[in-house]
């Protein structure tokens, strides 16, 4: 995992005043945003826009392994589609640690479906995982946005591990919801205001 951050200044970046930095900071203090969607929805587009919308640098935390060649090709279109200014962390399983290593600028966590996979076929706790995730959350001096798959729509899986992770998605799910500032559902492409408002920012 990369933890460094170096702040730099750069062409996007560049030089700016002291007040619209801070302006950018404090118009949304420390707010979390749960993005939730099926596959191809655009839930991760949408959360890289309003994350993008602050003032950079931003952290991406990414909880995907290169598994195969398929996910090899997706991290690296998704790496490819956000550009400099955005610092990347590889955090498979310790998303505190991950969000401690961001230093005070605006997250985005794509995703906790993957993070809850990984730690589930590592035989992890739960539950216990979850609550250290909470008490990272609760004191990140930055905005976050998380982004999960709604996975409880569909059939009812037909293999015990797969009931078991569609139940813990939604419990996860319901935990960060309950949570967050605000949560948004995509929908084809679209946004949809399940908790808050919908605005361009977190």
């Amino acid at each position: 995992m990369d933890c460094r951050f170096p702040l730099r200044e750069g062409p996007q970046n560049g030089a700016r005043s002291d007040a619209m930095h801070d302006t950018g900071r404090a118009a949304v203090g420390a707010s979390l945003t749960l993005v939730l969607g099926g596959a191809r929805s655009g839930k991760s587009r949408y959360a890289e826009r309003l994350v993008s919308a602050l003032p950079p640098p931003w952290a991406y935390v990414a909880t995907a392994e290169a598994g195969d060649h398929e996910m090899v090709a997706r991290i690296r279109a998704h790496r490819s589609r956000r550009g400099p200014s955005w610092q990347t962390i590889e955090a498979p399983r310790d998303l505190p640690a991950a969000l401690a290593a961001c230093e005070g600028i605006p997250v985005l966590i794509d995703c906790l479906t993957l993070w809850l996979s990984n730690l589930l076929l590592a035989d992890a706790d739960i539950d216990q995982e979850t609550e250290r995730l909470e008490k990272a959350l609760a004191v990140t001096a930055a905005p976050v946005v998380l982004v999960a798959n709604e996975v409880g729509a569909g059939i009812v899986p037909d293999h015990p591990l797969g009931r078991k992770f569609r139940d813990l998605q939604g419990l996860l799910n319901q935990r960060i919801a309950a949570r967050a500032d605000r949560v948004v559902l995509m929908v084809a492409g679209l946004p949809v205001a399940v908790k808050g408002a919908l605005k361009e920012t977190p």
